[in-house]
């Protein structure tokens, strides 16, 4: 199985197409998404689902991330698996 090389630079869609981006950008992008759909729909519709192989501080940060910030119990995981 041949490995594809990581990405260095975030990448980011214009008009259909992938283009590189600084990490900025792509933030800005990721938040104002994040942003436009909470405005529309409200925080409970956005939802986080952390990983079990991750460390417990990368977990615990990931579901204060969405219950502070965004403002949703929504956060699940596959930890029972």
């Amino acid at each position: 199985m041949a490995r594809l090389p990581r990405l260095t630079t975030p990448l980011v869609r214009d008009a259909g197409v992938l283009r590189p981006a600084t990490w900025d950008e792509a933030l800005d992008r990721a938040a104002s998404g994040l942003k436009r759909v909470m405005d529309a729909s409200g925080p409970t519709s956005i939802g986080m689902f952390a990983c079990s192989k991750a460390t417990n501080e990368s977990n615990y940060v990931a579901q204060k991330f969405v219950r502070t910030a965004i403002g949703t119990n929504h956060v699940d995981s596959c930890n029972r698996t």
